[in-house]
């Protein structure tokens, strides 16, 4: 008999399962797919770690997340600067200095500023995606970088977006183009599958395998259940089905370098994919090794239950149905909820982690 089961060998999976481990617990994880790692697993080939279900940098400001990462691999200090493709030009992004002069021609903080107070468009209460955005950078920024991608990437109109969403991206009045504002960031020099592999050590593995499927036989191996997957699949759908985004990847491998950059944008919306990603650019210390490249292109589909789950959307009408399983979940005496899918909230990864220690902590 298991003192957990963990339905999902992705990161609050198997950080919880470390931790269970840790404090002496007997462990049994279980995953549909044939691999660990969940969405960051990679593969390496051809001595390129590949992002299989699309790039993953880690970043956090929190020391002790950093540190317990830290344990199970070691970071290059790879800071992601993606760029922007767009009607034919390459711009810088996210928005900094250098993108509002390759615009508009500023060559300062206090002439970006002036142009900025002229081209946004005031609102009251910027609810949605769209009107928080053109409050911030106006209608010519808007149209640029984000409308195209926004409606590629989510399938929604901006307007039906909540403003959370491009509030993460950060706006900067110097040349700054570091995505993330982080203290730690990295890219693991041995892959992302090598964490969890470290991570999971003292665990029982149980791979390919539903839990759906066989779901009393699963139960009654273990005292209790630790929850990762789709809330609503738990709950049989009861309350509505949620809505989540998709995502296809086409694989490509050439000789020599294909676009100079680990991620460039396309949100021009007559061009079908929304980025694409050249993996070998996260290990920079490797490229003079590299004579090929691998890179993948992007395509956001339309969700129905068969389709892997990236991210949730967090609009209205998915949040209130939401909330409804979230009651359902708290009635639950026996089983952990927690992840991005379990919870149906947009996580990174630090703020997995973190929450997979909070509830290790409360809970072991």
């Amino acid at each position: 008999m298991y003192d957990y089961l963990v339905v999902g060998a992705g990161l609050f999976g198997s950080v919880f399962s470390h931790e269970a481990v840790r404090s002496g617990k007997k462990v049994l994880i279980i995953d549909k797919r044939e691999h660990i790692g969940g969405n960051c697993y990679t593969e390496t080939r051809d001595g390129i770690d590949v992002h299989k279900y699309g790039p993953h940098i880690f970043h956090t400001s929190d020391e002790r997340i950093w540190k317990f990462m830290c344990q199970f691999t070691e970071f290059n200090g790879f800071r992601l600067s993606p760029k922007v493709k767009s009607r034919g030009k390459i711009y810088s992004f996210p928005i900094n200095l250098m993108t509002l002069h390759q615009v508009w021609g500023v060559t300062s903080p206090e002439e970006a500023i002036k142009k900025l107070e002229e081209v946004r468009i005031p609102c009251c209460n910027p609810d949605n995606l769209e009107d928080w955005i053109l409050s911030q950078v106006g209608r010519e920024i808007y149209e640029i970088f984000i409308k195209g991608y926004t409606s590629k990437q989510w399938m929604r109109d901006p307007k039906k977006l909540p403003a959370s969403i491009i509030k993460r991206i950060p706006i900067r009045l110097t040349f700054d183009d570091g995505y993330f504002d982080d203290t730690y960031q990295g890219i693991p020099r041995d892959g992302y599958t090598k964490i969890f592999e470290n991570m999971t050590q003292g665990c029982d593995l149980a791979l390919g395998e539903d839990y759906f499927a066989n779901r009393e036989r699963w139960n009654s191996m273990a005292k209790h259940v630790v929850y990762t997957g789709k809330i609503d699949e738990f709950f049989n759908y009861k309350m509505g089905e949620l809505e989540y985004r998709s995502l296809r990847f086409e694989e490509f491998k050439q000789p020599g370098d294909f676009q100079g950059n680990a991620v460039i944008n396309y949100p021009d919306s007559d061009v079908t994919y929304t980025r694409i990603t050249e993996h070998k650019h996260f290990t920079p210390e490797r490229l003079s090794k590299l004579n090929d490249t691998i890179y993948m292109k992007e395509y956001p589909i339309p969700w129905n239950r068969d389709e892997t789950p990236y991210y949730p959307i967090g609009d209205e009408k998915n949040t209130k149905t939401y909330k409804g399983y979230r009651e359902l979940a708290e009635k639950e005496t026996n089983v952990i909820f927690g992840g991005r899918l379990a919870e149906y909230k947009y996580y990174d990864m630090h703020q997995i982690v973190g929450s997979a220690l909070q509830k290790s902590k409360k809970i072991l």
